[in-house]
């Protein structure tokens, strides 16, 4: 026992710190080598912060502080305690990052690399901190804030048009569209770069099997493949016959050899497989939802 903490409390402590620090290095790259020295931002205070730099000579990690200050403040009494301590720590590892790195010279004046490198590096670094439960401010922060007035409003939604319209105020300060263009394909880069981070490139996928030998397949799945299946009752509308329909989840690479398996019992049975977003459950990861974790704390 530490200060009161027992060794899962210490173990979580130091994974946080860990994750918030290399999370906002990572972040701070993005921004300091890509991204504003080419007058790019992928939305958010940082976005603020670039404008003021080009037109103040604002410093951008101090500037980011001083915009998050009064969020802060707010977000205290409406989010909660373990989030903002979390929230004001990213944002200071990040201010300071940025105000150092920034000192450097960029890695290359060609927009199109920066919006693509500075996306990525972003996206990886915001989804590290989103990992640990934290946050850099900003319109994430924001969005909570928000919606501790008004629940009705999602924050994916709020977060896109809070960063839009800081984009829009980019356009119309520098007179240039491409910025607006090239920041909007960064965005995207992190958009993609945080889902990567927390599903992994190999996504949970769904199948559906139509097959009269419906229960020899769900036997011969459970024993090769070990990923359980269910029956559920259908009806052909074409030939008028109730049938029934295996329902089953599993990884790429375990979807392929059910498929095969399917096809080697019946080789016409009727097979759909898509994606899913998340699946939670015996036999599969039980991230907790990073919105879910917020309203928790």
């Amino acid at each position: 026992m530490i200060f009161g903490m027992n060794k899962d409390k210490i173990k979580e402590f130091f994974v946080s710190m860990i994750g918030l620090v290399v999370g906002s290095f990572l972040m701070a790259c993005s921004t300091a080598f890509f991204l504003l020295p080419n007058k790019l931002s992928t939305g958010g205070f940082s976005g603020i912060a670039t404008i003021a730099y080009y037109l103040l000579h604002v410093p951008v990690g101090t500037a980011m502080i001083i915009l998050n200050v009064p969020l802060f403040i707010i977000a205290f009494f409406r989010v909660g305690r373990k989030f903002i301590v979390k929230s004001i720590i990213g944002t200071v590892l990040l201010s300071i990052f940025i105000d150092i790195l920034e000192r450097f010279p960029g890695l290359t004046t060609d927009k199109f690399l920066a919006c693509i490198y500075g996306g990525i590096l972003m996206g990886i670094g915001t989804a590290i901190i989103l990992k640990v439960n934290g946050s850099t401010g900003g319109s994430d922060l924001l969005s909570y804030v928000v919606r501790s007035f008004i629940d009705k409003f999602r924050s994916g939604d709020l977060i896109i048009t809070i960063d839009t319209i800081i984009i829009l105020i980019s356009i119309l300060v520098f007179k240039e569209i491409e910025i607006g263009l090239y920041s909007a394909i960064a965005i995207y880069l992190m958009g993609k770069m945080i889902d990567i981070v927390f599903e992994g490139v190999n996504f949970t996928k769904v199948l559906f099997i139509v097959s009269d030998k419906y229960s020899e397949i769900a036997k011969i799945v459970g024993e090769k493949v070990q990923r359980g299946s269910t029956a559920i009752y259908a009806k052909g509308m074409h030939s008028n016959k109730d049938k029934m329909m295996l329902f089953c989840v599993g990884s790429r690479n375990e979807i392929i050899q059910i498929k095969k398996l399917a096809t080697s019992i019946d080789s016409k049975s009727f097979i759909v497989i898509f994606n899913a977003r998340e699946a939670w459950g015996k036999g599969f990861q039980k991230d907790l939802v990073y919105e879910k974790k917020i309203c928790k704390n």
